[in-house]
């Protein structure tokens, strides 16, 4: 087992407060559903796809928007569980807390950027960090772009820094995210030289898989739109490769689907004996 005790718990806790604050906003057939006539209008153009499900649009719509609160519920989530298992933190580099980068990193990273969205290079990580690990200490220095680090862990010898996507990133985000990486970890080495720096992008499970834990990379990078011109499959973790090296150990995604399986069972149960307290004390 690689979670302990305290681990389990608090994971434990963090569904718990996932799950009850969704319980009360689930939708059922007396739920008001609210107006949405462009919603309905077009879903009308799929009526007969729909119709097999035997729910009525309204509901679908409001099962839908649960959905996308359940989303950002999680999102929160899994940066908690994160946090949890690495022993790290959120952590804010921007305003007062901005830091600095070398005036020829800045340059090799927007060239490295406009290579990657010309298709004139590929992502290679290690290409990359060499480029911009390599700066002079007497260059001008200038700001870095602010950044926020999802799981952030500094030791003595390294900083390891990851950035969580819990959703499937829009088109032209993966570069952005990898500007500020690279931003990221160029500032990271300027202050810290003596210190392995390293900062992936992780996704907290693969939808293409069929296995819950499992992933494709090859698969996973091909379903996200333009996403392996601008990332190294090395600097990308997912799914159960991704809770793995939180943890340093092996299997933690399975241990962390046990933990909340049996806490969802808790509260079904719990639900189930007040109710039952309930019935019985006004029978």
């Amino acid at each position: 087992m690689i979670l302990n005790i305290d681990q389990k718990n608090r994971i434990e806790e963090v569904i718990k407060g996932i799950i009850e604050s969704r319980i009360e906003s689930f939708p059922d057939k007396t739920t008001q559903i609210r107006n949405a006539p462009f919603h309905k209008a077009i879903l009308n153009c799929f009526s007969e796809k729909i119709k097999p499900l035997h729910i009525e649009l309204p509901y679908l719509i409001a099962i839908s928007s649960w959905l996308h609160g359940l989303n950002t519920s999680l999102g929160t989530g899994f940066e908690s569980l994160a946090h949890i298992i690495s022993g790290g933190y959120k952590r804010n580099f921007s305003s007062s807390f901005l830091l600095k980068v070398s005036h020829s990193q800045t340059q090799k990273i927007e060239e490295i950027i406009r290579d990657l969205k010309s298709g004139k290079l590929k992502p290679n990580l290690l290409h990359e960090n060499n480029k911009i690990f390599t700066f002079s200490q007497n260059e001008k220095i200038v700001s870095a772009l602010p950044f926020t680090v999802d799981n952030y862990v500094e030791t003595d010898k390294s900083i390891k820094a990851i950035e969580l996507k819990s959703v499937r990133p829009n088109s032209g985000e993966g570069r952005g995210e990898k500007q500020k990486i690279l931003y990221a970890k160029a500032a990271f080495k300027l202050l810290n030289p003596q210190k392995e720096i390293k900062f992936f992008i992780g996704f907290p499970f693969d939808p293409t898989s069929k296995i819950p834990t499992g992933y494709d990379k090859e698969r996973f990078f091909n379903y996200l739109i333009e996403f392996k011109k601008f990332f190294d499959p090395e600097e990308t973790l997912i799914g159960g490769e991704l809770w793995d090296y939180l943890s340093g150990g092996k299997s933690t995604m399975e241990e962390i689907l046990e933990v909340i399986a049996e806490t969802v069972k808790k509260i079904k149960d719990n639900g189930a004996i007040i109710l039952w307290v309930i019935l019985f004390f006004t029978s």
